[in-house]
């Protein structure tokens, strides 16, 4: 497969020491036992160089049902944020379950005018799947603030949070290819290959969801990709219909390979009544597809994250347990339009 189908990548313009990022409420509230959660992740922001600003819906305890405020607030406080020249990355405070609410409120006409990077996961990765789909824009499927950035940040040990800050600092100001993403024993093989090919993905039952939706990616998106994804909570069962959906609908005849991060809080997996393992779900579904998976890798819901740009080539292979990504996620100031 090629990915001649794919979008005209969309690069958000890269950031410089001194640019205001901005931390929104794009899903859920902010509990206010995690404020000081957010705190600790402004201070991780501005350790990179940067400027930070609390979009005004992201208030503790501000809440309507599940939400930060209803979709329609939402999306104008996000539409805001898109059409302000003075914002220059806006990154989402945690996940939920609202983002569906809002996807037709999207000014993507300011995403185009402007493209910014957006970081986050869970929800907000259907977010950048949407983006990708109807703009072309490179979306970082990363840590989130509050429960990322100033949760599992700050559980993790001092090399590790600073490998981390160097990384994402460098995908969002840097306009060479990072190369190789930084391994850890954790990382199998799950079957051997290699492939090449755009990113796509995200926590997989939003991913399944977005094809449902008249907000899905064209089919030929997928051709291959290197499809990367994750689940937090339910059951392996749930996890094993995604697969079975992505299936039918044909996309895991497209991709060229598969990326699967480290699964967190799902029931059934390997447990003493002869459940199956992760692995085994993933190879039961895709049968004598020969293509290349690489399980286990720091990204999703068990945190820290390792950053995946939505759309921006990478290289992977599973014998070695490797993964690079062969372009840059961002775009030099004097570039005005998209580039491929």
């Amino acid at each position: 497969m090629t990915n001649t189908a794919a979008p005209q990548l969309l690069r958000p313009n890269a950031l410089v020491p001194g640019d205001l990022v901005v931390v929104a409420a794009l899903s859920g509230p902010l509990h206010a036992q995690y404020a000081p959660d957010l705190e600790r992740a402004v201070a991780e922001i501005e350790r990179m160089g940067f400027r930070v600003r609390l979009a005004p819906l992201l208030q503790a305890g501000r809440h309507r049902w599940w939400s930060a405020a209803p979709p329609d607030e939402i999306a104008k406080e996000f539409n805001g944020l898109l059409r302000d020249t003075e914002v220059r990355a806006i990154v989402a405070h945690d996940g939920g379950q609202t983002v569906f609410g809002y996807l037709d409120l999207i000014d993507f006409d300011a995403v185009k005018a402007d493209p910014k990077p957006i970081l986050g996961y869970s929800d907000i990765s259907l977010l950048h799947l949407v983006l990708y789909a109807r703009t072309g824009l490179v979306g970082f499927h990363a840590d989130v603030a509050t429960p990322g950035l100033g949760g599992h940040w700050q559980r993790a040990s001092a090399a590790r949070r600073e490998e981390l800050g160097k990384l994402y600092s460098a995908l969002l100001t840097g306009t060479e290819p990072i190369g190789a993403l930084p391994t850890s024993p954790s990382w199998e093989c799950w079957r051997p290959g290699r492939a090449e090919g755009p990113l796509i993905g995200g926590v997989i039952n939003r991913l399944v969801l977005a094809q449902a939706t008249p907000f899905a990616l064209p089919r030929e998106y997928f051709d291959g990709a290197v499809l990367f994804w994750e689940e937090l909570g339910g059951q392996a069962s749930h996890v094993w219909t995604y697969l079975q959906i992505l299936r039918h609908s044909g996309i895991l005849d497209r991709i060229s390979g598969m990326v699967v991060g480290v699964p967190e809080a799902i029931d059934g997996l390997a447990s003493p009544d002869g459940s199956p393992t992760l692995a085994e779900i993933v190879l039961d579904v895709l049968g004598d597809r020969d293509i290349p998976v690489l399980g286990n890798v720091e990204f999703g819901h068990a945190g820290p994250n390792l950053p995946m740009p939505v759309g921006v080539r990478a290289a992977l292979d599973a014998d070695q347990r490797t993964l690079s990504l062969l372009e840059p996620a961002v775009r030099p100031h004097a570039m005005t339009a998209p580039v491929s």
